[in-house]
């Protein structure tokens, strides 16, 4: 697929370096990511903001460029450097290398192809920002028009994407975002943490492949990728919009037995499960991998990959319920007790000593002793030997979007979705947000391990699972007199 590409900026050289350029460090996250690019796996982050109305191009032009001027944190790019230097560094340019606003021509399949881009091509780290905004009109008779912003991860994520355009729309609209940052996620509360439930023995679960359609729109495999898969031309992407599980009443102190994004956890993982059983799979322990964000979402939020990765096991503890569940109407009183289990170990790993954003081994693998080349080496041979202990699935909750996201007369924004890379041996992540009392959930898979039919199965295997989450009220209703 064609890169869509910009003007170049005058005044900069793009890959190149600037002595006078601050330059920063490769954090863990950003270097562990560095290590393990292929190509047939893009690391792309995707954002759409739907707005009810068009936008002046540019007004839009000028806000985003102030809205990087603001955070000038965006505005890098990768130092050149040989395979035995100790250190990948950014390099912070004072301006853009490349026009990084487009403008698609319209059309009925406008946005459709927008999305296809988003998936398979990436921005270039050699080029500052690392980034690409297009500005999408599906046509005249949708009306309205979309923001697609499609982020290098491993240079940003997704919380910096929103703030970025929380900022153009402010610039754009002239509306602000509200006071001040408040935490992007409740901060644990003060105390002595709570102690882990036991985690569950054996390999944890993979999503089984679909290999019972035959549908066209499967690409042949290619050559073996390294943990064993085959390559196939990159992700596919499912956008839903589901209504908000009933969540349980809150007790008198304020507190609640289980969160929404507890409820979103015990979905994803009953779908996983009932998944493989209709594929005819034992079941194995679900873990799942959930982004944490600690930082605030205000005005000096700081810009790059700032979230750290909790690894939660989200199965039963007793034997029992995992028969239960496996009903085709699983049991409601396990379900909860799932819920509940879950919720206890959520706030006990939140409320845990903080750790290195990948764990120990993340930092391990990112000591500047060896050689960035020797140590990708080291990362992709470890990537390859944990394949089978890697977690199920990456499920990540950015929650109510902070932001209102008024564009003044482009509107305010009515629906987000972002996804994230579906990188293997998972091959798959779950990404949600919420506006008003509707979810938007975006499901993307490794196109090495479903079709497009097989993947909305599997979608509309959550929007089930997520159902079950419901709190149902169980005090019994009076009958009238």
């Amino acid at each position: 697929m064609a890169a869509l590409t910009g003007p170049r900026v005058p005044g900069n050289r793009v890959g190149g370096t600037n002595a006078a350029a601050p330059r920063v460090p490769f954090g863990t996250v950003d270097e562990v990511s560095r290590h393990w690019l292929r190509d047939a796996e893009p690391e792309t982050v995707h954002i759409e903001v739907h707005l009810p109305g068009r936008l002046d191009p540019g007004r839009l032009r000028h806000a985003f460029a102030e809205a990087l001027r603001r955070h000038p944190g965006v505005l890098r790019r990768e130092v050149s450097g040989r395979w035995y230097r100790r250190r990948y560094a950014w390099e912070v340019t004072p301006d853009p290398d490349v026009d990084p606003v487009h403008f698609p021509p319209p059309g009925p399949d406008a946005l459709a192809l927008a999305r296809k881009r988003a998936l398979a091509d990436c921005p270039p780290l050699s080029a500052s920002p690392p980034l690409r905004l297009e500005v999408v009109e599906p046509g005249p008779d949708a009306g309205g028009s979309v923001l697609v912003l499609t982020l290098h991860h491993t240079a940003l994520d997704a919380p910096t994407g929103l703030r970025l355009l929380a900022t153009t729309a402010e610039v754009y609209g002239g509306v602000t975002d509200g006071p001040a940052a408040a935490p992007a996620r409740p901060r644990p509360r003060p105390g002595k943490p709570e102690a882990l439930p036991p985690s569950p023995r054996g390999r944890p679960a993979r999503i089984t492949p679909d290999t019972s359609a035959a549908g066209t729109d499967r690409p042949a495999p290619g050559r073996p990728a390294p943990d064993g898969t085959a390559d196939a031309a990159g992700d596919g992407m499912l956008l839903a919009e589901l209504p908000v599980p009933a969540r349980p009443p809150r007790a008198p102190d304020g507190t609640a037995p289980y969160t929404v994004n507890d409820q979103l956890l015990v979905a994803a993982s009953l779908m996983v499960a009932r998944w493989n059983r209709l594929h005819g799979v034992p079941d194995r322990p679900v873990w799942l991998n959930m982004p944490v964000d600690d930082r605030t979402n205000g005005p000096l939020m700081p810009m790059g990959n700032g979230t750290r990765l909790l690894r939660v096991p989200v199965c039963p503890q007793d034997p029992a319920d995992v028969t239960l569940l496996a009903a085709a109407t699983p049991d409601p009183e396990a379900v909860t007790r799932l819920l509940r289990q879950t919720a206890h170990r959520t706030q006990a790993l939140k409320s845990a000593p903080p750790v290195p954003p990948l764990g120990p081994g993340g930092a391990l693998l990112t000591l500047p002793v060896l050689p960035v080349g020797v140590r990708r080496a080291v990362a992709r041979t470890v990537r390859r030997a944990g394949a089978s202990r890697a977690s199920t699935l990456l499920v990540s909750n950015l929650g109510r979007v902070a932001y209102p996201l008024d564009f003044g007369d482009g509107g305010r924004s009515r629906a987000v979705w972002f996804s994230g890379p579906a990188r293997r041996p998972s091959g798959a992540s779950l990404t949600l947000t919420s506006t008003g009392n509707r979810l938007h959930t975006a499901l993307r898979w490794s196109r090495a391990l479903f079709d497009d039919t097989a993947a909305a199965r599997l979608n509309e295997l959550f929007a089930r699972s997520l159902d079950l989450t419901s709190w149902r009220d169980p005090a019994p209703h009076r009958s009238r007199t």
